[in-house]
């Protein structure tokens, strides 16, 4: 994987220069040629910059295939949605989330030993 040498061909293809990047990412321009000269391996962070600089997303250094990666559906289309994935329980799952963040250790504790209670007793409902 070559991840300057796709940086260099996607620079030039947009007929960027190198020092349209510079201005871009704040990244100098000799960082940018040690990097497109395979000198330099960028960190994630600095990739990060240069796909916001180009307008990619930053899987395009990485994937060397012809065409574009497809998103992957959170949910497979062939069954239903599972309690707390979309809707109203999302919503409400958020919000207990947020509720337990502001507990202590201890009432946390006591809350899911509650919690396993009722469900022990629904199920042998």
């Amino acid at each position: 994987m070559q991840i300057g040498s796709t940086l260099r061909d996607i620079r030039k293809s947009k007929n960027l220069s190198q020092g349209d990047i510079e201005k871009r990412t704040g990244l100098l321009r000799c960082y940018t040629s040690r990097v497109e000269n395979g000198m330099t391996v960028p960190t994630i962070d600095t990739l990060e910059k240069y796909a916001s600089a180009l307008e990619i997303p930053l899987y395009t250094f990485f994937y060397d295939g012809k065409s574009p990666l497809k998103r992957p559906h959170l949910i497979a289309k062939n069954r239903t949605a599972m309690f707390g994935e979309t809707g109203p329980e999302l919503r409400e799952l958020k919000r207990f989330a947020k509720a337990l963040s502001r507990m202590d250790d201890r009432s946390r504790s006591l809350l899911i030993y509650m919690a396993q209670g009722m469900a022990r007793r629904s199920k042998n409902d």
